[in-house]
């Protein structure tokens, strides 16, 4: 029996693919999200945590905490914001350079474009038609994504950047304040210690995911990492207690 060729069903062509600009950078997002609430939990955790250790009053480990949490998030978004503006900086001085050159040498940059296609494997004769064809709808979009990887629409805004780390940083400093407040005195410090660890571990999952990376390591890696912070803030919160410095 002979077996005929199902035609395509033609709606599985019309399903948009994944492959945007846009969803890089909105995995880039996340990814930064993930960074800063990791930053958050370390920084704020190991504060209150060497506070606590050194038998401080909640007053005080309020104030520590608070500061930490305020002035992290500070900080993160100003790291944040000069990072990006300076990328973005970059990335526009390219797309000026790039607009420069087509204005002043359309056929030159039609030639370069045709070469680049050519040189990803297509034949010289098609190489030539795609060009003139994207030349023809958008050129700059067509040179900036075949030369630099770029799309004007997607250039990074510092304003943005600086508010989504702030905010994570935020997120994540609250939930080991809450921890070491929240409990007993006797209790604050393991509980913290246990909801930090916790929290590390999810963030270290996602952040794993996100990347592509392997899960179990990455995790491992964040969770000693916060661990270690908390162990030596932790002692020297203690020995300063006992030797009545704090």
């Amino acid at each position: 029996m002979v077996m005929t060729a199902q035609p395509a069903d033609p709606s599985s062509h019309s399903r948009p693919e994944p492959h945007s600009g846009s969803l890089a950078g909105r995995l880039n997002w996340l990814r930064a999200g993930v960074l800063g609430a990791n930053d958050g939990i370390v920084s704020v955790a190991a504060i209150v945590v060497g506070v606590a250790s050194a038998n401080a009053p909640s007053t005080a480990i309020v104030a520590a905490g608070s500061a930490a949490l305020v002035g992290g998030a500070i900080s993160m978004a100003l790291g944040e914001y000069v990072s990006v503006s300076s990328q973005r900086d970059s990335q526009n001085a390219l797309i000026e350079k790039e607009r420069a050159e087509l204005h002043d040498d359309p056929e030159g940059e039609l030639d370069e474009l045709a070469g680049l296609y050519e040189n990803q494997g297509l034949t010289p004769q098609t190489a030539r038609q795609v060009a003139i064809e994207l030349t023809e709808n958008n050129a700059l979009k067509a040179h900036l994504a075949m030369e630099l990887n770029l799309d004007e629409n997607d250039v990074a805004s510092p304003w943005a950047a600086a508010g989504a780390s702030a905010l994570s940083f935020i997120i994540g400093g609250v939930l080991p304040l809450l921890a070491i407040l929240l409990p007993p005195d006797q209790a604050r410090v393991a509980v913290t210690f246990v909801v930090v660890l916790i929290a590390l571990a999810a963030t270290g999952v996602i952040g794993a995911l996100l990347g592509g990376s392997r899960v179990a390591r990455a995790t491992l890696r964040v969770v000693i990492g916060g661990a270690l912070a908390l162990v030596a803030t932790f002692v020297i919160g203690s020995l300063l207690g006992t030797s009545g410095i704090g």
